[in-house]
């Protein structure tokens, strides 16, 4: 089992940006210590949901600061960057940490992000697949052209090229973030593995899963790659030693965050957009996710992972807001939980 930490760099009431931030840089640092997997890093814009406007900007950074860990992007939006762009950072990024960097790439939200970054609403409602295709094609050839609705340019070197990585692998690890059935079928279809919300519960993902893996048959991809395909949950987790305390640490400082991060969004046509209430919201992960005692959340691990077939979790650590609470959640997770799993 491959756990890591799920890394939103989220401003509680009353925390500046740059706390925020801090807080993220030391969760990874302390990831590394702790024997945690990996780092998965989220990307949002205007909003203090989270406050990292660029993923692989900082997953450099992370990169830069660790040896170990894999440090993920959860994910960068491809509505709103060129394909190209994302690729050769990408790239960059994998043969210059020697392989540890994995590219989680999404659609997004018909956010206000649309409107300043020029890809317009079209990008989000209709582009996605076709940056995924172009993403995924300079990745893996050493020249490419475009002569799509969105893309079009003549042929170009691709450089730095993925498999100039001395020893590894060829290419970066790729996934998708998908949140419905379509957007499975597009991730299955490629053969590129998932990303899965942690507003999702087990039942749900292993349909998804399933799902998956009949769309990855079908495009003809072989059983053996079909059935290692490296899926990703994401979640919560919060370990204490009493349980109960474990659900009032989160219950008393994610609301606050959740609704002030979530009322920040502004769609960018002026749809309405009905926002979870944050505290049944909280409620909800506390249920689906490993937080508790570290029994409970190693149970709740592995009922997670032999129910869907997922072994590998970004669950998010800095539930409770506070960095020196966070360190400890991140440390115990690393020494109370992980030996139960192996």
């Amino acid at each position: 089992m491959r756990v890591g930490s799920f890394v939103l760099a989220a401003q509680f009431p009353g925390q500046g940006q740059g706390e925020a931030l801090h807080r993220a840089v030391r969760t990874a640092e302390v990831a590394e210590e702790a024997g945690l997997d990996g780092v998965w890093l989220a990307e949002h814009h205007f909003v203090p949901y989270g406050v990292c406007p660029s993923a692989t900007t900082l997953a450099a950074l992370l990169l830069g600061r660790t040896r170990r860990i894999r440090v993920g992007t959860a994910v960068s939006v491809l509505t709103t960057q060129h394909p190209v762009t994302v690729g050769e950072q990408a790239a960059l990024l994998h043969v210059t940490s020697g392989g540890r960097f994995t590219l989680g790439v999404g659609r997004g939200g018909p956010w206000v992000d649309l409107e300043v970054f020029g890809s317009g609403l079209e990008a989000y409602e209709g582009g996605f697949t076709e940056s995924l295709d172009l993403l995924l094609r300079w990745l893996g050839e050493p020249r490419v052209s475009a002569d799509g609705e969105r893309f079009a340019f003549r042929e170009v070197s691709v450089v730095p090229r993925p498999d100039e990585l001395l020893s590894g692998p060829e290419t970066p690890e790729v996934l998708v973030a998908c949140t419905s059935p379509a957007s499975v079928r597009t991730a299955a279809e490629r053969g590129v593995p998932m990303l899965l919300g942690m507003h999702v519960g087990d039942e749900e993902k292993a349909d998804m899963v399933g799902l998956w893996r009949r769309c990855a048959r079908a495009a003809g991809h072989a059983p053996e790659d079909v059935a290692a395909a490296g899926h990703v949950s994401a979640g919560v987790a919060q370990v204490t030693d009493r349980g109960s305390d474990a659900a009032e640490v989160l219950l008393k400082a994610m609301p606050g965050w959740l609704k002030q991060g979530l009322d920040a969004h502004v769609t960018v046509d002026g749809r309405l957009r009905r926002m979870r209430d944050p505290a049944a919201y909280t409620e909800l992960l506390c249920g689906l996710h490993p937080v508790g005692t570290p029994q409970q959340c190693a149970d709740r691990l592995a009922a997670t992972s032999e129910r869907t077939g997922i072994s590998r979790f970004a669950l998010l650590m800095e539930g409770s807001g506070d960095l020196a609470a966070t360190e400890e959640n991140v440390r115990r997770i690393g020494a109370d939980v992980l030996p139960q799993l192996e």
